[in-house]
Order: structure tokens, then sequence, then C-alpha cells
């Protein structure tokens, strides 16, 4: 295996190898916080600082459409951009060492797995769904603050801002189906606990189609930055600029229109499928709120009402529910309205096209 070659191949050239002090010191970052963020995931402090400090560690320059870190599983090493400070450094690591953790290599050290991506195919699969869960255990981790960014006219609400934000919402979505456990497990352990559980409760065409669509997006993802960086350069002919700017538009067009399908996938997968099992009032105002709730996860854009227009018909399937039960205590019902008179004169309160988001996620509808 020619590691220099196949880095040389990557856009990587290395500098020098970091020195022993800020190894230790990432190491001892890094694993001070998943310790703390992941306290039942059976993590051993004494062993993640051993195994974090044994990985070899470099200072190198990347190319821009890499990032700040990069993990390569080929020699199992960790490159850093060169001038980072130790204090990014650190923060970087912990993205890049649950790489490391991940991977699942054979007796040829040839790899194989690498949390929810699968390499064993012609075609690899699942590559934007693990880095995006890889993000969202590092967001955790780090303790990052939820804020409010704006991507191909697409307005999140993420703890990602930076990092994979479009790929993360949706797989946040997805969590909030099967629980963020299981997502965190299967990522950490490379086992199919999360996959199972998705394709039980969403179905398994649904599945596969969301995770292709993840990696579609992805790729779009990094044609974008691949062309920007191109266009970094001082002397460019103008049919080169516009040429590329007009690729860069049609290529954030196609992950709008990508992003709002996978979303609108998950979302309907999940309630349409779940809504035969529900039976009793508690059930129903359980179902009720937790479709409430979905709006903190989802992007919107100007004058986008999928979400509200999919509310109000759920709502008047659960009306019909109540009606139909026998014998409900009046206390399950906050007013003698049906649910759905109530939701009309609430549903200003949900998903505004001119919306004051922070303001929105304080607030909660009582219905």
């Amino acid at each position: 295996m020619n590691v220099e070659k196949d880095l040389k191949k990557d856009g990587i050239s290395v500098i020098k190898p970091l020195d022993t002090l800020s190894v230790t010191l990432i190491a001892k970052y890094v694993a001070e916080k998943l310790i703390c963020a992941f306290p039942f995931y059976g993590f051993n402090y004494n062993k993640l600082f051993i195994k974090i400090s044994n990985i070899p560690m470099y200072i190198a320059d990347i190319p821009s459409n890499m990032g700040e870190a990069s993990y390569f599983y080929k020699n199992s090493s960790i490159y850093f951009r060169n001038k980072l400070s130790i204090e990014d450094m650190q923060k970087y690591a912990v993205h890049e060492f649950i790489h490391f953790y991940q991977e699942v290599k054979d007796k040829k050290n040839v790899l194989y797995k690498l949390g929810l991506c699968d390499f064993t195919g012609l075609k690899v699969k699942g590559m934007a769904l693990n880095e995006a869960s890889v993000q969202l255990i590092t967001a955790k981790a780090l303790k990052n603050e939820k804020e409010v960014v704006k991507y191909y006219d697409i307005e999140l609400l993420t703890n990602t801002p930076n990092c994979y934000p479009i790929i993360c919402t949706l797989v946040s979505q997805m969590a909030y189906v099967t629980g963020e456990n299981v997502l965190f497990d299967s990522t950490f352990n490379s086992n199919s606990k999360f996959v199972k559980s998705f394709i039980n409760i969403c179905g398994k065409d649904n599945f596969y189609k969301i995770q292709n669509n993840l990696d579609k997006i992805l790729k779009l993802e990094e044609k974008i930055v691949l062309i920007s960086s191109k266009l970094e350069k001082e002397v460019l002919s103008d049919n080169f600029i516009a040429s590329a700017s007009t690729k860069i538009g049609i290529y954030k067009n196609r992950i709008k229109k990508m992003f709002f399908e996978t979303q609108e996938l998950i979302l309907t997968s999940y309630f349409n499928n779940t809504l035969a099992n529900v039976y009793s009032a508690q059930e129903i105002e359980d179902y009720r709120r937790k479709l409430y709730n979905y709006k903190d996860l989802i992007g919107v854009t100007n004058n986008y009402s999928f979400f509200n227009d999919y509310y109000i018909n759920i709502m008047t399937k659960l009306d019909e529910k109540y009606a139909a039960l026998e014998n409900i205590e009046l206390a399950i019902v906050p007013y003698n309205r049906s649910i759905v008179q109530i939701l009309f004169n609430k549903t200003h309160a949900l998903i505004g096209n001119k919306r004051k988001r922070n303001e929105f996620y304080k607030s909660e509808v009582v219905i």
C-alpha cells in the first residue's frame, strides 16, 4: 500500500508529525468530551485516552473541500490543516476520532464498514448518513448551541451550522423516529440496529430512498465546494466564471428540491405508518404532540406549507378517532371544541411564511 501516493491523490501533503504534547492534549480532550456526553455507552476513560494517543496525527496541507481535519482510513491517521490552534485541533479531533473508532476492517486490513456506511458492494452506501450522524454526535459532545442558519434558501435550526447542516437536519428527523440512542449506537459500533429500527417503522423502500437522497445531496455539496474553490483563483475567464456560476445555481436548486422531498418522505412515512396503531385517547394525544413537536426539526422556505397542510389533515383523522371512542374522560380534551376547530384557530402559530423563528421555538400551541 502506497500511502503517500494515496494521500497525494486526495490532495493531502504532510508537513510534519504532530508533537507528543499536542497529541496528549487532544487525547485528553476527546476522551473527556465523549465520556461526559455519553456516560451510558460503556466508554472507559483510560482505554479511550490510550486509543486516541496511539493514533498517528500530522500537520498537513489539506484541500479546502476536506475541511480543517481529515481521517485517512488507509493508514488510520488524522491530518490537521496547517496553522490550526491546539484548541481547534481538539474540537475537530472529536469527529475524526469517531471515524477511527467506528471502522471495521477484515484480516487483510481492508475497510468494509464505517459506522452506517457500507463498503462491501460495488457502490459505497450510507456515506452521508454516517457523516451526518458522526457530526451530530460531535455537536452533542461539544455541547453546541442551536442557531438559525440559511442554506440554499432553506432555513434551519441546527447545532451543526458549519458542518453538514442540510444532511444533519434530515438525519435528526430520522433519529426522532427511532430514538437518538439507536442512531448513535449504530454509528459508534457499526451495527445494523438503527437501519432495522427505521425500516421496521417506516418501510424498507423508504429507508433506501432516504439514504440514497442523502448521498446525492452530499455529492452535490461537494461539487459546489470544488467549483467554489476554483472560483477563488485570481485569473479566470469570464466564460469559466459564468459556466461555474450556472452549475452552482443548478446544484443548489437540486439540493433544495431533494431536501424537501426527503424531509416530507421521513415525515409522512413515519406518521402515516404509526397512525394505524393509535387507539386510546392517551395514544391520540401522545401522537398529536409528537407530530406537533416535529416542527422544531424541519427546514422551511418562503411559502412552505407542506407541514401545515399535513398537520391539518392528520388532526382531522385524529378528531374522527376521538369521536369514535366511547366513555372518554372530558379531561383528555382541553376544550369543548373539536381538535380541527382548535387547530384552525391556532394554525398561525405553526410554520408561517415570515415567522420569527427564535420566538416561535419558545412558544407552544395549546390544542
